[in-house]
């Protein structure tokens, strides 16, 4: 099964936009065994907010775009990955060791994946 990994942290933390050498090597160990190990498939951070945009479509009114940054928003998505696992819990596991390599309050939420065979059959 896929698991889609999304992490939350502090917009308005500098540390968490200015990683040290330090949490890069363990976080680069910590990629590179994921990935000999077939667990990890891709893994990304993404840049603050005021690089990105918001596209909305309330049901039955026009689509808005908001530019960032998103100022109502104090935890944001600082990265993603998606990873295989067994189940929820060996993801959850997985998320664990993650969380601990970071020293700032960070978030994941974890989500399965929706594969072609979880869909219903079509006739």
């Amino acid at each position: 099964m896929r698991f889609l990994m999304m992490h939350r942290i502090d917009e308005h933390d500098p540390a968490a936009w200015n990683p040290t050498p330090e949490f890069m090597r363990k976080m680069g160990g910590f990629i590179q065994e994921a990935a000999e190990k077939g667990v990890l498939i891709t893994a990304e951070g993404v840049h603050q907010t005021d690089k990105g945009a918001l596209v909305r479509k309330p049901r039955g009114a026009a689509i808005r775009v908001t530019d960032g940054p998103f100022a109502e928003a104090k935890e944001v998505i600082g990265g993603f990955a998606l990873i295989n696992a067994a189940d929820r819990a060996e993801a959850v596991e997985f998320a664990k060791r993650y969380v601990d390599l970071f020293d700032l309050e960070i978030e994941v939420e974890i989500r399965q994946v929706v594969e072609f065979d979880d869909l219903p059959a079509q006739d």
